[in-house]
């Protein structure tokens, strides 16, 4: 694997490092119709730790009692990050969780924005999960928003229905998309630190780990013509170029996006990544930001690398012989490291700036 070595946090070194080794990437052409490819710790969800959380409608129990609590559906605790700046783009979560309450399994509401600036959980019995009670829950937390969602993004298919006839009475956009980064992160939070310290915890309601490709029936479709680049290349960036202070940032990545960033990863780890060049690199740009990109994973099993948008729709970017499979492999063993962040870089060649740049994490499938 190729990787781009650079220790500079100024933008400019930062995109000058990745131009200047594009020269020495090895790149191949596409062929054909087919592309060749050249926290800090939680809290627990009752034990408040942060100073500006907000308490709303009820006290909460001790996470002992909490699973056996009969004010568990009306209890609704909100979380403020005064260190991140709110965001008019939401995402939203409403799922059963592996507790069991009286017999029945726990529902949970769960909003947050973009950069986590705040964090809403709502308990809601079992016999209250429809659209009607999610859009309550929806227009209360907007009500008290310092700034109101233009955008709600929710990543569950098992839940689309319910979820998009609440949101469509709300004067919001809603975006079925797996870049729900932030709602993720706090979910694995969860996962980890507080449901299995909670009474009627069911490991066995935790769902699957990883990516089951072999069990994925979808087949990825292909790129027209017209948004294929040229030249394909796997590159390396550090941990610390997408930190505070580093190089990369939302004033030089085009149309890009940049997806919140673990504090706690060593800053001298390398972030994988794809470049793609193509004269087309404004029009690809632009279909991209379009779409809701969500990340690139590469089926070594198939030999295949592919895009991931919206909220399961896959497009085929290129087949994988030998080598780029061994390149595809270090790929995958980078994101798995980094707990699935990569990134994407669409530009004209390798000496112009990115077109649009994103900076993406595979979401987990046992969410």
């Amino acid at each position: 694997m190729v990787s781009l070595l650079s220790s500079s946090s100024t933008a400019a070194s930062s995109f000058s490092a990745l131009i200047l080794f594009l020269a020495l990437l090895s790149v191949f052409q596409c062929i054909s119709t087919t592309c060749a490819f050249v926290s800090k710790s939680p809290s627990s969800f009752f034990r408040m730790t942060n100073n500006d959380g907000l308490l709303l409608y009820s006290e909460a129990p001790s996470s002992s009692s909490a699973a056996s609590s009969s004010n568990l559906s009306s209890t609704t605790i909100i979380t403020t990050n005064p260190n991140a700046k709110p965001s008019d783009e939401w995402e939203l979560d409403c799922y059963s969780r592996p507790v069991m309450v009286d017999g029945k399994k726990l529902w949970e509401v769960l909003i947050t924005d973009s950069t986590g600036s705040f964090r809403l959980c709502e308990t809601l019995a079992s016999n209250k999960v429809n659209s009607r009670e999610l859009r309550r829950v929806v227009d209360e937390a907007i009500e008290n928003a310092q700034v109101k969602p233009n955008i709600v993004r929710f990543f569950r298919g098992a839940m689309f229905n319910m979820i998009n006839i609440a949101l469509s009475e709300i004067d919001v956009i809603a975006k079925p998309s797996r870049c729900t980064f932030a709602l993720a992160q706090w979910l694995e939070e969860r996962n980890l630190n507080v449901y299995p310290t909670m009474e009627g915890y069911r490991a066995s309601m935790v769902g699957g780990s990883g990516r089951a490709s072999f069990l994925d029936v979808r087949t990825p479709i292909k790129l027209p013509d017209a948004l294929r680049g040229e030249k394909y290349a796997f590159v390396a960036l550090p941990v610390a170029e997408f930190l505070p202070g580093g190089g990369i940032n939302d004033e030089n990545i085009g149309v890009g996006r940049l997806c919140p960033v673990d504090k706690n990863l060593p800053a001298d780890e390398f972030v994988q990544g794809i470049v793609i060049l193509t004269n087309r690199a404004e029009a690809l740009a632009s279909w991209l930001a379009g779409t809701e990109l969500s990340g690139f994973y590469a089926d070594l099993r198939k030999r295949t690398l592919v895009m991931e948008t919206d909220i399961e729709n896959q497009y085929l970017m290129a087949k994988l012989n030998d080598l780029q499979r061994e390149e595809a492999a270090a790929f995958e063993e980078g994101k798995d490291k980094l707990n699935g962040l990569h990134f994407v870089s669409v530009q004209e060649d390798d000496e112009s700036d990115p077109a649009g740049f994103w900076l993406l994490r595979a979401i987990p499938n046992n969410l």
